[in-house]
């Protein structure tokens, strides 16, 4: 596994949608030499959206020019050689440059479904009987972003039609509460999935030959609900895998601790000149 995570490559492309945009990182080659860059990423299976900071060292004044236009999306993927994933993918909410002794540093924030979850007004009106499925769907369709549903999720079908009028997020919320769902925006893309259950039964093993780093810590988690228990399960560190994302189902492998967990919340750190090139991700068990 250490030969095969040495060669840290990056991709990060940013413009505004359907116009001008740059992209910078292993382009050509993962032996290429980058410009340096550094980020950290939150997110977690909350309905609030996730977050990033990246900053690029020594961006060429066009592409400064680019980020200054507003209405940027930036797209990061990293990893190692040529076997990069999908870190994170938003709307660029903040852009400040400054200088760092002889080179100049740009520290992007990033915020994922940012402009989905708080511009999207809809106007909703089904007439007659309609799955709740397709209601998602619309939703979905409205903010302009995918959606993704958790294998086995059942749709209550509206006998009376469905309407609402007002801000997405606080329709997804009402779906939600009528289907006893929950629902999250990961990668630009809205995910449904029963409450503390994945996304897919489908796991990634995780194992000192994947890539985890020392002992699992046992996590208790509080919940923010009444009548709800406490959630149990282990906090991890392992070699950055952008492919593990909020609501997957991991096999974990350890001394200490072994099962399928789901994925509550990770943070990607990485720097691809120096320091950690890591994950930590809190894995709780499934719900019953």
């Amino acid at each position: 596994m250490e030969g095969e995570n040495f060669l840290r490559t990056y991709t990060l492309k940013c413009g505004v949608m359907g116009g001008v945009g740059f992209e910078i990182g292993n382009t050509s080659s993962p032996t290429e030499t980058p410009l340096h860059i550094s980020f950290s990423v939150e997110k977690s299976d909350a309905e609030a959206a996730n977050t990033a900071k990246i900053q690029v060292w020594n961006l060429s004044g066009r592409n400064l020019g680019i980020l200054d236009t507003g209405d940027c999306v930036a797209e990061l993927k990293a990893g190692y050689g040529n076997r990069n994933a999908l870190i994170l993918v938003g709307n660029i909410t903040h852009v400040a440059t400054s200088m760092d002794n002889a080179d100049r540093v740009t520290e992007l924030e990033v915020v994922d479904g940012r402009a989905a979850l708080r511009d999207t007004a809809v106007s909703v009106s089904f007439n007659g009987m309609v799955s709740c499925r397709d209601v998602y769907a619309y939703l979905a369709g409205q903010m302009g972003v995918a959606a993704r549903f958790a294998d086995g999720l059942e749709y209550p079908v509206l006998p009376g039609g469905f309407r609402f009028v007002g801000q997405a997020r606080a329709a997804l919320q009402k779906m939600a509460a009528c289907c006893g769902h929950a629902w999250t925006m990961q990668n630009q893309i809205l995910q449904v999935t029963r409450p503390g259950h994945p996304v897919t039964a489908m796991g990634y093993v995780l194992n000192s030959n994947t890539g985890l780093i020392g002992t699992p810590k046992r996590i208790v988690i509080g919940s923010s609900k009444e009548n709800e228990k406490a959630r149990t399960g282990w906090e991890v560190e392992y070699l950055l895998n952008g492919a593990i994302g909020v609501n997957d189902t991991v096999q974990l492998e350890s001394r200490v601790a072994s099962g399928y967990f789901r994925v509550h919340q990770v943070t990607m750190d990485g720097d691809n000149r120096e320091g950690d090139w890591i994950c930590t991700a809190q894995l709780l068990e499934i719900a019953a």
